[in-house]
């Protein structure tokens, strides 16, 4: 006999359930996600709207849908120069499957790589908090704190470019699309300071990092958006190692290895326990 709906949930909440979640529901022939049958999901959401679903519990509009989309195609990739490309294609030289070739990539996103757009979310939005009246006075609050701990600023300078090309279109879409707002007027406030100050510019992290602010975003997902953005990359670049490349490749000569360790020691002193 089969169990209907309201008899499955009557018998979760009897049976106090250790794992709850409001993202997806499984039943037995059927899969609701965020409200919605999966089975109308498929075909009618493109995948930014249903990565805006998952992670917001609603679907975008059209601008927002065309915003999140230009967003992930702006973390696509940034070719050999990133420390997680450089791992994972280290992994697939090494002989390791695609899935640990890609694992090692994304875990290779830290603090010094991929991190900033997080640091660069919670800049804006706990400086919006402080104050909402007076962007200036914030946007120099920020700068000041930063050059006294001899910090950088989150979201502006590149180590490639001095000045990052995809920036500025991102300000542009956002602006088109109805989607820049506080945080974006911040974190171009910021921009013209540095600008003037350091003749530095905004970075993919500080227009990222700002405009998913805008569009209400908390910063504590900004790595993982970065990271749906540059999976497809990683893969691209795991593949193209193995089907190219001389497997376990030789990055350096021996020669370019130099040891500042201790001398040679002439003999292994045994002592007798």
């Amino acid at each position: 006999m089969a169990i209907g709906r309201e008899t499955i949930e009557n018998m979760l909440k009897l049976s106090n359930p250790k794992w709850k979640t409001s993202v997806t529901r499984v039943e037995p022939n059927r899969i609701i996600t965020r409200g919605y049958p999966q089975e109308d999901i498929i075909g009618n959401l493109s995948f930014p709207e249903m990565v805006y679903l998952l992670i917001k519990g609603e679907i975008p509009s059209k601008n927002e849908s065309n915003m999140l989309e230009a967003i992930l195609i702006s973390f696509c990739d940034h070719s050999v120069t990133p420390p997680s490309t450089q791992a994972a294609r280290l992994m697939a030289s090494a002989g390791s499957p695609m899935h640990a070739c890609v694992s090692g990539g994304l875990l290779a996103f830290g603090k010094n790589h991929a991190g900033a757009i997080e640091r660069a979310m919670k800049t804006f939005q706990e400086g919006i908090k402080r104050s909402k009246d007076n962007i200036e006075t914030v946007a120099l609050e920020i700068i000041n704190k930063s050059l006294e701990k001899g910090n950088k600023i989150p979201g502006f300078g590149h180590r490639y470019h001095t000045e990052d090309p995809r920036a500025p279109k991102l300000i542009e879409l956002a602006k088109k699309c109805g989607c820049s707002g506080i945080h974006t007027e911040l974190a171009l406030t910021i921009q013209s300071i540095l600008l003037e100050k350091k003749g530095i510019r905004m970075n993919i992290d500080g227009a990222n990092g700002a405009i998913l602010s805008d569009m209400g975003f908390d910063w504590s997902i900004g790595t993982g958006v970065f990271m749906i953005g540059r999976l497809p990359a990683i893969i691209a670049h795991v593949h193209e190692e193995k089907t190219r490349e001389e497997p376990f490749r030789k990055l350096f000569d021996i020669e370019e290895i130099y040891y500042d360790g201790v001398d040679e020691k002439k003999s292994i002193d045994k002592k007798e326990k």
